[in-house]
């Protein structure tokens, strides 16, 4: 990890950005079909060269016409970690071979589960500081989601500027992990931020959808004792002591302590790993964690970070401790009040692996209960469907009205890691509103209660 002076010294010799950018011609380890629609940077403010990267990938296989196909962009948690993971390590059209052999060279494999197979795909760095991104001076990283969600308001309506076929098209804001603060953040902005604005400056959200999210942290952070206990992992001696540790991550964030919160939750996380000896909490069947490390060997390449068309000051990091550290204070406070609202006002999709131990099907079943909406005990009393991709079991789905809960079987913490064509079935059925996720299956659920 690159020390957070030597990281501040390279983005203070960046002079300029060039925000509009023609692909050139890919290095060997690229292939040219790999190749983003378009790459580069977005400001985030006139009064600052700190700009979002981003990789914006177009619809493979298109519907309608592309003024009227979605656009689907993706958000990495962290705090600090690169929306690169999931690009090429998880929804991207092209992924890094992470299943080879240990002297196999590292290249890129098409990837048959990628999320923009009916829609266009664009992938952002966030917040400033994050993977390839540019924060001009470290104390312009965001300390708070109102910041986050400001400086993704402008990069998003940068990225609308650059063709006009885009303004009108359908956007759907997803992510993962810690993004499940980001997602929440950016979607209420849109919504309170387009009551100001005439039609033709407002940004089409049509929903939101989180994967294995922190959202409500203080609930979360409770759960993971009774969890593991039951799935066979600590016995009840070690539930008791994690449960103590727990309480005391509770009180402290009740008492708005904030960073003492963060390091409490942290200290169970440490002590659940500790207990269970697990390869890692995001996926309790793994032998080995998840490898991420591979993509950001493939992104420290000259060549490839030309090709993306990424400013060859950054030194590339998978997650940035400094953003990381810009943000300790705001891991423990709640975005529930704003899934609220755009549960009200759009759609929400809350999906998760089977397999996680950190941000699992638990952990958000727990907050999601004490929503305040008036559809939530409706929703909760509604049937939880099987549901099946290609005839085989993939999980299971329960929805009503704009709230869509999805449990993905066979994953952890990177669903679309673990199951590719599943995720894949799940986001495009939840967009277009196909099968389980239909109109129709909806009025059924209402009716039969």
């Amino acid at each position: 990890m690159e020390s957070t002076v030597r990281r501040a010294l390279n983005l203070l010799l960046l002079i300029s950005l060039s925000f509009f950018h023609q692909i050139p011609a890919s290095p060997p380890s690229f292939p040219d079909e790999a190749l983003p629609t378009k790459s580069g940077y977005l400001p985030v403010s006139p009064a600052t060269s700190s700009a979002i990267f981003y990789a914006f990938y177009e619809v493979q296989e298109p519907f309608s016409s592309l003024s009227q196909t979605p656009l689907v962009i993706w958000l990495q948690g962290g705090p600090g970690c690169s929306s690169m993971i999931g690009n090429f390590l998880e929804l991207g059209p092209w992924r890094v071979n992470f299943l080879k052999a240990l002297n196999d060279p590292l290249v890129l494999e098409p990837n048959l589960g990628s999320w923009n197979r009916k829609f266009g795909l664009l992938f952002l760095d966030n917040p400033i500081g994050t993977g390839f991104s540019i924060a001009s001076k470290p104390e312009e990283i965001p300390r708070g989601q109102y910041t986050v969600a400001k400086h993704l308001f402008a990069a998003i309506t940068s990225f609308l500027q650059l063709d006009p076929q885009f303004k009108f098209r359908p956007i759907y804001i997803t992510g993962e992990s810690y993004a499940g603060k980001y997602v929440p953040a950016i979607g209420y902005y849109i919504l309170k931020k387009n009551a100001q604005l005439p039609v033709s400056e407002q940004v089409n959200l049509a929903g939101v959808a989180i994967g294995n999210g922190l959202t409500d942290p203080l609930t979360q952070v409770a759960t993971h004792a009774v969890n593991a206990y039951f799935s066979g992992l600590i016995d009840e001696k070690q539930k008791g002591e994690l449960e103590k540790a727990q309480l005391e991550a509770v009180r402290l964030t009740k008492s708005r302590n904030w960073t003492a919160a963060t390091n409490a939750r942290n200290g169970v996380l440490r002590l659940l790993q500790n207990m269970t000896g697990l390869a890692t909490l995001y996926d309790f069947t793994r032998k080995v964690p998840y490898q991420t490390e591979l993509v950001t060997q493939f992104l420290q390449n000259d060549e490839v970070k030309r090709a993306l068309r990424a400013n060859q000051s950054v030194f590339f990091e998978e997650c940035s401790d400094v953003v990381g550290d810009a943000l300790q204070e705001d891991v423990m406070k709640s975005v529930k009040y704003m899934v609220e609202f755009l549960v009200k006002k759009s759609k929400v999709l809350l999906y998760q692996g089977h397999f996680d131990l950190r941000d699992g099907v638990v952990s958000t079943e727990a907050w999601m209960k004490t929503m305040n909406w008036d559809g939530i005990e409706e929703f909760l009393m509604t049937e939880r469907k099987v549901w099946k991709v290609s005839g085989a079991l993939a999980g299971y789905v329960r929805n009503r009205g704009s709230l869509s809960h999805v449990v993905v079987l066979g994953a952890g913490h990177l669903v679309p890691t673990d199951q590719p064509l599943s995720s894949q079935a799940m986001i495009e059925d939840w967009v277009l509103e196909r099968g389980l996720f239909g109109y129709q299956q909806r009025e059924d659920s209402l009716s039969s209660m």
